[in-house]
């Protein structure tokens, strides 16, 4: 049922030309080591660059480079040759993990049998676009070569869409196996499979048993964790094997793998609680087998998205996915009748059998059905599939004719939509969780419906290496060190000195800030008691969230009544160079007045290529302000970037604000992204958005949004709601909210035709 695990080639001879000549940083401490533990036959212990370069000149077949324990900077290796078989040359670490490449460095193959194992990458970035590249240049591949064991852990470029990629395999018959790969920031794909030349073409590389840590939203296309092919060469076949990988937390974009080839398996993976899908984006005859999704209704957890002609997709879990549209826990796509190959080819012949699907929220047929996509899935078949879902509700979402879709011998508790219902039969709930942490149905099983009993889904801890360890939860908030203050210099002090979670607690009083506050971790600035202190900015910036940095307020008075006489005068802000990190604001029961001393003052305003995963404001006030309260605008060259995921405001009061409650801007058409989403409940909006220098005209302005609720508020003399639907399905709901002497919302539609798609409903004006 299953591929066979295979063993791969560990020999190598070679010749090495590496760029450089810096020794590791505690060289004599290795040298020492060394001496004490004998060398094995053939192994050459390195330790400088220089001796790198003089030892490549004599390697024989057999012989072993060992780098010597230490962090070598800017270290750029070009690990070259041709082995055999039976004469293996390896590059390892004097001792898996201690051997740290830092600042500018990477890592070339090329040739042939070529063994890379136990190094680290951290604090720096390739020079180059690629960490690892199986190849040293266009003309010169690495065959029959393997990577192991090797951690790639936060080596980003500090420019965040300066893509880069962190592994490119290349050439033919390659393995790529137990590596950790975790925290890429930047834009770029974490791991590619070229096939820009015939060398590359059917390939054959194996990728298994890697772990693929979390990856946090980009908030653009290009955070795929996973690509094979590209849109260019998709017709082409990979025969690509990803196996019993597992992928946790993998965020940055609408794929989690992207698959742009054909002929490729992916079988036996663990997706957990991550963002996007499987998606079979071009490229014909993939199978995809025996893999795991974990949503735990998280946000936009999904699945598979099926595109192209003969795939087959079997003997697949999904549990507890969450997302919508291209994202949902299962998608069947329409294609571009004649597509172009950078299109959607339509879904021909598809074999989707045996897969348990199991309180996912979305099983979209068709979809993405529009003016263009309009060749509907044919010649294709949906059979002894488990579809359940607690609470009876109905998953399946149909946007075009399904009826090239034959559906046949599936159990479902749910009442389906009649084209689609002669297919299904009722089932009871005798679901259990087995051994195996899946939930199975003994019915089901009987009926040979749905993924087998015998599905056992790898453990993160079968992945990667033993020896790093793998993510950590983020920092929260309020999770470290409380460091109680009562002046102003105290505040700054322990602001600049705050460990990662740290609680700054503020005796009550007055705090005159004649500084500014650099915040570069997590940090709490909280009242002793809410409400007993007041904060006096002095300067026209107050609190700088640098990268890596994220602030909460809580139980504060903040009035602006000291700040100097200047225009544009801003209370946070992030740092004026792009962020590479993205960062938390909170803001609880504090009230912020009186930043009116001269026009244009910001309460927040994002920095450009700035990323707030969330922006959190709860029963807080604000009033007196003469610019806008949140400008999450900065990013209008229409590339699809934005500058916050999540913005909640929950049971505030704004009044007498001449800018807009919030100003959110995401261009362009690209699909590949969640957000951003706005969600206001409960809260007073008066007197807002009416000052001369509002070009928005609007108390709240948000384009190209792409989740909106409006819920339970209470508008008063206050300018327009502006909502812009762009690309996607953008959802919009207005629900119970009351405007006196404040118009509807407006809601457009930029793109699509017809009326607006908003929910605007209990709505009270007058």
């Amino acid at each position: 049922m299953f591929a066979k695990n295979f063993s791969f080639p560990l020999v190598v001879a070679v010749s090495l030309v590496l760029a450089g000549c810096n020794a590791p940083s505690n060289t004599t401490e290795n040298t020492t080591k060394a001496s004490s533990k004998p060398l094995a036959l053939n192994e050459i212990l390195i330790t400088s660059q220089d001796q790198f370069l003089t030892q490549s000149a004599s390697l024989k077949a057999g012989d072993t480079l060992v780098l010597a324990d230490g962090q070598w900077k800017d270290f750029e290796i070009l690990f070259k040759g041709q082995g055999t078989a039976d004469k293996p040359i390896t590059l390892k670490a004097q001792t898996k993990g201690k051997v740290i490449l830092t600042g500018l460095s990477n890592l070339r193959l090329s040739g042939e049998y070529l063994v890379v194992e136990g190094l680290v990458f951290k604090d720096g970035y390739s020079p180059t676009g690629e960490v690892i590249s199986f190849r040293e240049d266009d003309e010169n591949l690495a065959n029959n070569s393997r990577v192991t064991e090797v951690v790639i852990d936060g080596f980003s470029n500090t420019d965040k869409f300066n893509s880069d990629k962190w592994v490119v395999l290349y050439g033919k018959n390659n393995r790529f196996d137990h590596n950790h790969l975790e925290g890429k920031n930047n834009a770029g794909v974490t791991m590619a499979v070229r096939l820009n030349s015939e060398a590359s073409q059917e390939n054959h590389h194996r990728i298994d048993h890697n772990y693929f840590g979390p990856r946090p939203i980009l908030g653009s296309n290009g955070g795929e964790t996973l690509r094979i092919g590209t849109s260019k060469y998709s017709l082409s076949d990979s025969f690509t094997i990803v196996e019993n990988n597992y992928f946790e937390r993998c965020n940055g974009e609408v794929e989690i793998i992207s698959n742009k080839s054909g002929k490729n398996q992916f079988l036996n993976n663990v997706f957990f609680e991550s963002r996007g899908t499987l998606t079979l984006r071009h490229g014909n005859g993939n199978l995809v087998e025996g893999n795991v999704f974990f949503g735990n209704g998280k946000d936009h957890t999904g699945g598979i998205r099926v595109i192209n002609a003969d795939q087959t997709i079997r003997y697949n879990y999904m549990e507890g996915l969450t997302g919508i549209r291209f994202g949902g826990g299962f998608t069947i796509l329409n294609g571009v009748p004649n597509s172009r190959i950078n299109r959607y080819h339509q879904v021909k012949n598809s074999k989707i059998e045996n897969n348990t699907i199991i309180n996912v929220d979305n099983i979209n047929l068709a979809a993405g059905s529009d003016s263009e996509r309009t060749a509907v899935p044919i010649d294709s078949s949906f059979s002894n599939n488990l579809v359940f879902n607690a609470g009876d509700q109905n998953p399946f979402k149909i946007f075009d004719d399904v009826s090239g879709i034959s559906f046949a011998n599936n159990l479902t508790n749910i009442d389906t939509q009649q084209e689609i219902a002669p297919g299904f039969s009722q089932t009871s709930n005798d679901l259990v969780r087995g051994e195996n942490g899946l939930l199975q149905s003994a019915s089901a099983q009987q009926a040979n419906v749905g993924a087998p009993a015998t599905l056992n889904p790898i453990s993160k801890e079968q992945t990667g290496v033993s020896w790093y360890p793998k993510a950590s939860p983020s920092v929260e908030f309020d999770s470290g060190d409380v460091v109680k203050v009562s002046s102003a210099a105290q505040l700054t002090d322990a602001v600049a000195n705050a460990t990662a979670g740290s609680v700054i607690l503020l005796q009550p009083g007055d705090y005159s800030l004649n500084k500014q506050l650099q915040v570069k971790t997590v940090v709490t600035i909280k009242a002793a008691e809410p409400r007993s202190v007041t904060l006096y900015p002095m300067r026209s910036l107050t609190f700088e969230i640098e990268d890596g940095g994220s602030l909460k307020l809580d139980g504060l008075n903040i009035s602006g009544s000291k700040s100097p006489d200047s225009a544009g005068n801003v209370l946070i802000r992030n740092t004026k160079l792009p962020t590479l990190f993205n960062y938390q604001l909170h803001i609880n029961d504090t009230q912020i007045t009186d930043l009116n001393v001269n026009h244009s003052a910001h309460v927040i305003d994002s920095g450009y290529r700035a990323m707030a995963d969330h922006i959190l404001i709860t029963d807080s006030t604000f009033e007196n302000i003469t610019g806008d309260v949140l400008r999450l605008d900065k990013e209008q060259d229409d590339l699809g970037i934005y500058n916050a995921e999540y913005v909640t405001i929950k049971n505030s009061t704004f009044s007498n604000i001449e800018g807009a409650v919030a100003k959110i801007y995401r261009g362009g058409t690209d699909e590949s992204t969640f957000g951003p989403h706005f969600r206001m409940s409960n809260s007073e909006i008066s007197n807002v958005g009416g000052g001369k220098r509002n070009k928005t005209e609007s108390s709240i302005f948000l384009l190209g949004v792409q989740q909106t609720l409006l819920q339970d508020n209470q508008f008063n003399q206050s300018k327009v709601v502006t909502i812009d639907h762009t690309v996607g399905e953008p959802r919009t709901q207005i629900l119970d909210n009351t405007f006196i002497a404040t118009p509807m919302p407006k809601v457009t539609e930029t793109y699509a035709k017809g009326p607006s798609t908003a929910v605007v409903k209990g709505n009270n004006s007058k």
